[in-house]
């Protein structure tokens, strides 16, 4: 790039020259955006008879920069490409850098490249300004704007042969990613060169648009096929004939078949051959929630809940659905384990060493292990509901739910609809959608059937047929559930007297009695009395933060010979009395229940005196009082824990109202 001879300058020669010796502005003018790049360059003390590049990237550093920079490259190579096809031959070069004025990519004529290399404008060098003074890469830059410079326009006087066009590449966000630029001899200037860049540069801006919708939706495609995939629920989606086109892995276990022989099946086929929802929905009157259906499955009929929702086109029209399953058992799993039906009582947990104890364990842990129905005899307080729950927890069905059921204390009109469900609208004030019963939330697990002798006779003969078919039909509805339950019942009446009396179902009974076990009374196993004391002592005064001084062993002695009607909940309640009463002190005779100590008999004299025989009889009236007081306290304890709080089911066994229940309960300190 010699010094120009033998032609007139012009008037960008004359101010180039005047500024480069003044550094100001002489009587010519250049354009506003030049003159600002000169006075930019003129205070960073670029040398502008120099114009090479000294800020060049080694090998390793530009790679590093080639591979952060392979989208931007891949995009706009093809564009380059064809930029050079249209001035192939004239002497132009077509350039690329980043944001930071790093050159990324250049193509041209072999006789300019070699050309540019003389002054390191080659990949891998910087082209701002502050480098190589004014240019169209490096005040593109600054400028954020397509700029042509040439000849004299650049600040470098080895650039004066050249003309440059560039416009900056910005990214979807709208940020400045790179420069495209296309450099060639200062004679060749067009405005149309500019205007090739700037069409180029938008082809490049859109291509990069599109390729980074094409990331965005393959990585939302991945995403929804790994949720499709993982889904905790069966899908399946269907096109507008119903015709199943794809399932996901759970969908598959549920329907228990072969992929390929479940693509391409009406989804009529596979709900027992009714879909008048999804039919509905097809229709575009819109999805549907949670709806019962039988789904025919590989191993028979299973019970699910069903969702589904339209897919739509462009236009708003339905194309088909996508259809949500989960099984019934799996939902009343999750309801059960987050509602407490859950057995946490086991064998360990049943206190006593006595011989009569310990047979009824041994017995009844050998059948925790088989599937019989099992029935538990014994008076009301020996703990038949805790060695339902330890023969649930020693069976196979012990990772399953564990519902319990008091058959005394649902009222008779409801023992049904408790039992088995009911169906929307089978009566007033049905919950909407039905509900499902006792039997179908146990299904997989153990129903514990408390006072199975208080079942009323209308219900005995549906609670036979279930046992005997496995199966429920909901009140209100036609439609048989399968359920697979384990039956323990329990009873403190004499099932063979209720026989005789009418109350109770002859085949009922022996469907019930296949396995038969006798909790022995408390009375009959005197011996863990102690042990049970201690037990409920300890738990009580570890509860409220209490240590006792001691136990007089006159207190063991009376409690050993009491005679328990209400064996072991009895005696739980008199502990809770007496750790009430004795507060951390020595435990006395006392602090035991007057109908348990009955204190000593006053000596009777000769001739008592009337004011002694007053004061007697005063005393007596008064320990009659507190004896019935106390019985009667017992005995609506025992029977508010019977029916499981429930005060009008005690109202009725008393014969008296509700309010009346009431006010004994706070007559003696009962929290119910």
């Amino acid at each position: 790039m010699g010094v120009k001879t033998g032609a007139p300058l012009s008037n960008t020669d004359l101010s180039w020259r005047h500024f480069i010796a003044t550094g100001a502005m002489g009587t010519y003018s250049v354009r506003p955006e030049i003159e600002e790049s000169w006075r930019r360059c003129y205070e960073a003390g670029v040398d502008p008879h120099d114009g090479t590049s000294h800020l060049v990237l080694n090998r390793s550093e530009l790679n590093r920069l080639l591979r952060e920079r392979k989208d931007l490259i891949d995009v706009a190579r093809p564009f380059m490409a064809n930029l050079h096809r249209f001035v192939e031959g004239s002497g132009f070069i077509v350039m690329l850098t980043d944001e930071q004025g790093f050159i990324l990519e250049a193509l041209g004529d072999n006789d300019t490249l070699e050309d540019a290399a003389k002054i390191n404008f080659v990949p891998g060098a910087s082209w701002i300004e502050e480098e190589v003074g004014t240019n169209a890469i490096g005040t593109a830059l600054v400028l954020k704007r397509p700029l042509q410079v040439s000849g004299s326009e650049h600040y470098c006087y080895k650039h004066h042969r050249w003309t440059c066009s560039a416009a900056p590449i910005f990214d979807t966000d709208g940020r400045m990613i790179g420069i495209l630029d296309m450099s060639g001899p200062s004679h060749e200037t067009h405005l149309h060169t500019l205007g090739m860049v700037v069409a180029a540069v938008e082809a490049i801006t859109h291509q990069m648009k599109i390729r980074q919708k094409n990331r965005e939706l393959t990585l939302t495609n991945c995403r929804l096929n790994n949720i499709f995939q993982t889904m905790s629920d069966g899908v399946i989606i269907i096109d507008q004939h119903m015709a199943v086109n794809q399932i996901n892995p759970v969908a598959k276990q549920v329907l228990g078949g072969a992929e390929t022989e479940i693509i391409g099946r009406l989804l009529s086929d596979i709900f027992a051959g009714k879909a008048p929802h999804t039919e509905r929905m097809l229709a575009g009157e819109g999805g549907y929630t949670d709806v019962e259906v039988m789904v025919d499955a590989g191993n028979g009929r299973i019970h699910c809940l069903a969702s589904a929702m339209p897919i739509k086109d462009d236009t708003g029209d339905v194309t088909g659905g996508v259809v949500f399953l989960r099984p019934i058992e799996k939902i009343q799993r999750l309801v059960n384990r987050f509602s407490g039906a859950q057995a946490t009582l086991h064998f360990k947990d049943i206190i006593g060493n006595s011989k009569e104890i310990r047979d009824t364990i041994r017995l009844a842990s050998l059948a925790a292990t088989g599937m019989s129905t099992i029935l538990l005899q014994g008076e009301s307080g020996t703990g038949k509901e805790v060695f339902a729950q330890a023969i649930h927890n020693r069976s196979s069905r012990r990772k399953g739910p564990f519902v319990a059921v008091n058959c005394g204390a649902i009222p008779r009109e409801l023992v049904a609809s408790e039992l088995f469900g009911y169906a929307e609208g089978a009566f007033t004030g049905a919950k909407r959608g039905g509900r499902p019963g006792k039997f179908e939330m146990a299904s997989g697990g153990t129903l514990f059937l408390d006072e199975i002798g208080d079942m009323p006779l209308e219900q005995q003969v549906t609670l036979l047929r279930v046992l005997e078919e496995n199966r429920i039909c909901r009140i209100g509805n036609d439609r048989m559930i399968p359920v697979d339950v384990r039956v323990i019942c329990a009873t403190n009446k004499n099932l063979p007297e209720e026989i005789a009396k009418g109350n109770f179902r002859q085949d009922l009974y022996y469907r019930l009695n296949v396995v038969s076990i006798t909790i022995p009374p408390l009375r009959e196993r005197r011996e863990d009395i102690p042990l049970l004391f201690r037990y409920f002592l300890d738990k009580l005064a570890r509860q409220r933060g209490i240590e006792f001084e001691g136990v007089e062993p006159e207190v063991m002695e009376c409690l050993q010979r009491y005679s328990w009607p209400g064996n072991v909940r009895e005696l739980q309640n008199v502990v809770e009395r007496i750790v009430s009463f004795a507060d951390g002190s020595r435990i006395c005779m006392h602090h035991l229940p007057p109908d348990i100590y009955q204190p000593p008999a006053v000596p009777v004299h000769p001739e008592p005196s009337s004011f002694t025989r007053m004061v007697r009889a005063v005393t007596e009236r008064q320990r009659r009082k507190e004896a019935f007081a106390e019985r009667e306290r017992m005995e609506l304890l025992s029977l508010l824990t019977r029916y499981g709080g429930n005060v009008s089911q005690v109202a009725r066994e008393l014969g008296v109202s509700r309010n009346t229940i009431y006010r004994k309960m706070k007559l003696y300190g009962i929290e119910n």
